[in-house]
């Protein structure tokens, strides 16, 4: 009788235990611990687009628009967690799970549509030219003889000299970055690539006034936002909500913050679905 006793008494003790903890729990835990998160990809060294600052944070126009998208889909901002994806690498990501979706400078291809569902798009970029502000150079003829700058691998400067100026000097650097500091010492004439990356860069602080585009919409880059393939009901929410974010200008509102200080003109928002060849 005496260990019954007890053995009661110890688990009369243990379910008190157990209550009291979980109460305890929500109270001390009632920060953003026990929210769900959302993984999102962006550009980590795209300034005006997708950038994460020195402190940490992260700005740029995809982001602004990823956070919209985000909170229609019921998250807030704190329970977003940014993930680096690089060009390479994002028919990967959203294949392995590794985030929901991925606003990126993602132009939507034939190619890639094999791969991945896209929503959108949500930007209709051109590939154009970053010149000097005082720079002579307004069309793409006016590149012949001068140094004309992009990144490794790129088909950007490649097809300018084929098509457009045969006797063009091409740069190649391993970033933007690279060029953008040529150009503004003069190692070289013009740095070619998307428009909004480059109005970008020339957005940043320690370059406002020295550049200008050239306005030359030399391609078509439609951006959309990747979706793991067959993720049908996610590209129909995230279409709705970017419908919303142009109807209440938030959408332009994005534009005028992250690209106004290049004088960047931007297309109108496009139409879902609508992708301009």
């Amino acid at each position: 009788m005496k260990l019954r006793k007890v053995t009661a008494a110890a688990t009369t003790a243990i379910v008190l235990s157990l209550t009291a903890t979980a109460c305890g729990g929500g109270d001390s835990d009632s920060g953003s611990g026990d929210k769900d998160k959302i993984k999102i990809g962006i550009k980590y060294d795209q300034p005006g687009l997708g950038l994460k600052e020195p402190g940490g944070s992260f700005s740029g126009f995809d982001v602004d628009v990823a956070t919209y998208v985000a909170k229609e889909l019921g998250y807030e901002a704190d329970q977003i967690e940014w993930v680096e994806t690089k060009s390479a690498d994002r028919e990967n990501a959203l294949s392995r799970g590794d985030v929901k979706f991925i606003a990126a400078t993602y132009s939507i291809t034939d190619e890639r549509k094999e791969k991945v569902d896209f929503a959108g798009p949500y930007l209709l970029a051109h590939q154009d030219l970053l010149v000097k502000a005082d720079s002579d150079i307004k069309e793409g003829t006016d590149l012949n003889g001068k140094k004309l700058c992009s990144v490794t691998g790129s088909t950007s400067a490649q097809n300018v000299k084929a098509e457009i100026a045969p006797q063009a000097q091409l740069k190649q650097n391993g970033t933007y970055s690279e060029c953008i500091a040529g150009l503004q010492s003069g190692a070289v004439d013009a740095v070619t690539t998307d428009d909004s990356i480059l109005a970008g860069f020339a957005s940043q602080d320690q370059y406002k006034g020295q550049f200008k585009l050239a306005g030359l919409k030399l391609s078509n880059e439609n951006y959309g936002i990747g979706v793991k393939k067959g993720d049908t009901e996610t590209v129909n929410k995230i279409n709705e909500a970017l419908e919303k974010m142009v109807s209440e200008k938030a959408w332009e509102k994005a534009v005028t913050d992250n690209f106004g200080p290049a004088d960047y003109q931007n297309e109108p928002a496009p139409k879902i679905g609508q992708i301009v060849k």
